[in-house]
């Protein structure tokens, strides 16, 4: 029997802690407190990167996910290879019911390396963030690094990058960017996929998280504005993380129940089951997660 999935957390191997602490320019860590351009300053809980206590409360397959707000991606390779090794050390840490996103360095990207990264048991699929798919044409040049794992018959996860740069991010609420950038973010990679994606790559499994910012409820004013939804893509996926009952309910009208796959984005929201009946928990926890990571039948 196939057990739930979630394709969505976040946890910091303690190398990752230690590159991030010798950093002295954003993102770095200041002790247990995070400091990144365009977001006040964030305490960090070690509980939350306790990866025993975090296994203790499981039941299911976890994919953990590389904090793309971080910007670790669009590091300069000097500056975003240590971090990124250290991230991926994790794989050889996890317990069983554990897995990783992997993460590209997208400036200068070596895509011999990441083909070779892929292929570790314990990498169920690759992590891109959105700001790097924020137009077709930005998608047309991210290409190369998502055809990688198209050929190696993994997905690909969008996921929010940097909020970026503001002046006054010292009067705003902790929850603003995510609220705010992320949900454009996710939006606009939606969009940007919408129009190039699937000509680039005809084959990808690919998942926005937080259910792409909702834009497929746009589709109404979408074609008032000369766009259309068109057909649904079977292998696009949305993510449902920090969203309950409306949200998931008047995404499935939309884009129907197949393409929605359980998230939580812990340790900063939790699992959320709609309540919107038995066939569909079991359709969002465990038969499209398992479809999104495998390609298999639900």
């Amino acid at each position: 029997m196939k057990r739930p999935v979630d394709v969505h957390q976040h946890l910091w191997p303690p190398a990752l802690v230690e590159e991030l602490r010798r950093r002295r320019q954003p993102p770095y860590l200041d002790g247990w407190v995070l400091h990144l351009d365009g977001e006040p300053p964030y305490p960090v809980d070690p509980a939350d990167h306790d990866l025993a206590g975090r296994a203790a409360r499981e039941d299911g397959l976890v994919l953990l996910s590389l904090s793309s707000p971080l910007g670790i991606e669009s590091l300069v390779p000097e500056q975003s290879r240590p971090l990124l090794d250290a991230w991926h050390s994790l794989s050889d840490e996890l317990p069983a019911d554990y897995g990783l996103w992997a993460a590209p360095g997208l400036v200068e990207p070596d895509l011999d390396d990441l083909a070779t990264l892929l292929k570790n048991d314990r990498i169920h699929g690759l992590q891109v963030p959105a700001t790097a798919l924020a137009t077709p044409s930005a998608l047309e040049a991210l290409a190369p690094v998502l055809v990688t794992a198209e050929q190696a018959d993994l997905s690909v996860l969008v996921h929010p990058g940097p909020a970026g740069p503001t002046t006054d991010h010292d009067d705003l609420p902790g929850w603003w960017p995510a609220l705010t950038s992320y949900v454009a973010q996710q939006s606009a990679a939606w969009h940007a996929w919408h129009v190039a994606g699937r000509s680039l790559l005809p084959t990808l499994r690919i998942a926005f998280v937080g259910l792409a910012g909702l834009a497929p409820l746009h589709h109404e004013r979408l074609a008032q504005r000369g766009g259309s939804l068109g057909a649904i893509d079977r292998h696009v996926y949305y993510e449902t993380s920090s969203y309950g009952t409306q949200a998931i309910d008047a995404m499935s009208r939309v884009v129907g129940v197949d393409p929605l796959v359980n998230g939580s984005d812990r340790p900063y929201a939790e699992p959320t089951d709609p309540g919107l009946g038995e066939a569909l928990s079991r359709a969002i926890f465990v038969a499209n997660p398992h479809h999104l990571l495998t390609g298999g039948d639900r």
